[in-house]
């Protein structure tokens, strides 16, 4: 009897032990594994961001997958002519050749029987259209409509984009621009850390699929277009697009759910904010602001202006970094030391640091 109740006291210690090493285990992967938001107002650079981690972290995009993105390349650079074209209309700016007056209408019937290609006829008529000299006037106030970020670059590329043999480059998949509806979810690893990133649909209509992704999120990384500070909001003709990011960062930097999560800021698109602020004040969206309009100080007062929305600055900080979301090198040195936070914090709430 005494044997049989050993062998049972035995086999209950090595169930207990084999429990105890699977909830180590299992605690030991939590603590690896990082839940990352991406927020965001809508056309800031959230999925820009994922693609980067694709390229940083995951052996980028093979041959296939670039040639995917080509009818979205070709999409985007038609329908970024097409906003040109019908706003030369409307802010009553006229072609520099009236023989565009034709391309126009040839643009409209060509576009019109597309099939995710760029046929010669089409690429030839928007060359011709975008060396027009109205239209690059209406280029030059393209804050006055809605268009792309990355209407210039695809349409200074027409030559190489329209070649029978075209194959879109990782630069090309970057800046191209689906929407993004519902929620994305990419995995990676970094610094011995497994890293879950969720993109979700920045626009308005939206925001209310978000609040199941918000459990357990170890830090958000809330991106802002600093280039958007003279624009107002694709759904919103009234509403200025900086004012709605700062409207959102406050709900979010704010909210009770996240006290103790770490909000990384990424004020985006420095590189177009640059050139912008060289001819566009920074008053059209802070009518108080008096400084220079210069990157440095404009940058600095963007940045402020957001800071002082957290209500918990004594104890709470916010992690601020400049960025270019399409620049990979940028990117990785502003993730690496994301990283490096987010370690420093598991290391805080474990008594280690």
């Amino acid at each position: 009897m005494g044997c049989t109740q050993s062998s049972e006291d035995k086999q209950q210690f090595e169930r207990s032990k084999a429990i105890d090493k699977a909830l180590r285990a299992d605690g030991e992967r939590a603590a690896r594994e990082v839940k990352l938001l991406l927020l965001g107002a809508g056309e800031s650079g959230k999925s820009t961001i994922v693609k980067q981690m694709k390229i940083i972290h995951d052996k980028g995009y093979s041959q296939e997958e670039c040639l995917q993105y080509k009818p979205v390349v070709y999409s985007n650079t038609i329908q970024s002519m097409i906003a040109i074209i019908r706003a030369m209309g409307q802010l009553k700016i006229d072609f520099g050749h009236p023989d565009r007056a034709d391309d126009a209408r040839m643009l409209f019937s060509l576009a019109g029987s597309d099939d995710g290609e760029l046929s010669p006829d089409l690429a030839a008529v928007m060359k011709r259209l975008w060396k027009d000299s109205g239209v690059q006037e209406c280029f030059s106030r393209s804050r006055e409509y809605q268009l792309n970020d990355s209407a210039e670059y695809y349409l200074n590329a027409l030559d190489r984009i329209s070649q029978p043999n075209y194959v879109p480059t990782e630069q090309d998949v970057l800046r191209t621009r689906v929407k993004t509806t519902g929620i994305v979810e990419t995995h990676f690893t970094f610094k011995d850390l497994h890293f879950k990133m969720f993109d979700v649909g920045g626009q308005r209509s939206e925001r209310k699929k978000w609040i199941h992704c918000f459990e357990g999120v170890t830090a958000i990384i809330f991106i802002v277009a600093m280039s958007e500070y003279d624009l107002t909001l694709a759904e919103d003709q009234e509403m200025n697009r900086m004012m709605e990011s700062m409207k959102l960062f406050d709900s979010i930097c704010n909210n009770k759910w996240f006290t103790d999560t770490s909000i990384i800021l990424f004020l985006n698109k420095k590189d177009l904010f640059s050139e912008k602020i060289k001819k566009s004040p920074l008053s059209i969206c802070f009518s108080e602001y008096q400084g220079p309009n210069t990157y440095e100080d404009a940058a600095a007062y963007i940045q402020l202006q957001f800071e002082k929305l957290n209500k918990r600055a004594e104890t709470k900080d916010i992690y601020c970094h400049f960025t270019c979301a399409t620049d990979t090198n940028n990117v990785q040195f502003v993730f690496d030391a994301v990283t490096d936070v987010i370690i420093k914090n598991n290391l805080k709430d474990c008594g280690l640091f």
